[in-house]
């Protein structure tokens, strides 16, 4: 037990040099869309902001990896889907599907809203953001 107890702990101190999930830079904000109201702005930047902008707060932990790797992978794939930092600035921004995926639940992640637990909404905020997420994003407006 303690020489498979040894290993892990070796293990876990070599996979710190690993780079991957180590950047935590973030790109300078390009632009923002135009939001419907500033509270559906406020009740976004406590929700989503972390993985959908250029304005990420990298926890401590997430320099230690392996929970840098899926932190780092969860910011860049949200990104790349939804970014609020780069609006019309790059090549898909899936606004009109924000307000569907917040009324799912399917955002914030569970995973998320654990470890950020001032990003819950309450069902008011919730409701109130996603009518503002489909005023802000609606389809002719989306880039």
């Amino acid at each position: 037990m303690k020489r498979i107890l040894a290993i892990l702990l070796l293990l876990l101190v070599v996979i710190q040099f690993i780079p991957y999930g180590k950047d935590h830079t973030n790109p300078v904000v390009i632009a923002e869309p135009k939001w419907d109201t500033p509270k559906t702005r406020e009740l976004f930047m406590k929700a989503c902001v972390d993985c959908h902008s250029h304005e990420t707060k990298w926890p401590a932990y997430s320099n230690v990896a392996p929970i840098s790797w899926i932190v780092y992978y969860h910011v860049m794939d949200g990104r790349e889907h939804f970014n609020v930092s780069a609006w019309g600035h790059q090549k898909k921004n899936k606004g009109k599907d924000a307000a569907e995926e917040v009324e799912e639940g399917e955002m914030p992640l569970a995973s998320y809203l654990l470890a950020h637990p001032a990003a819950k909404l309450t069902n008011a905020e919730t409701k109130l953001l996603i009518q503002g997420l489909k005023n802000t994003f609606g389809e002719e407006k989306e880039d």
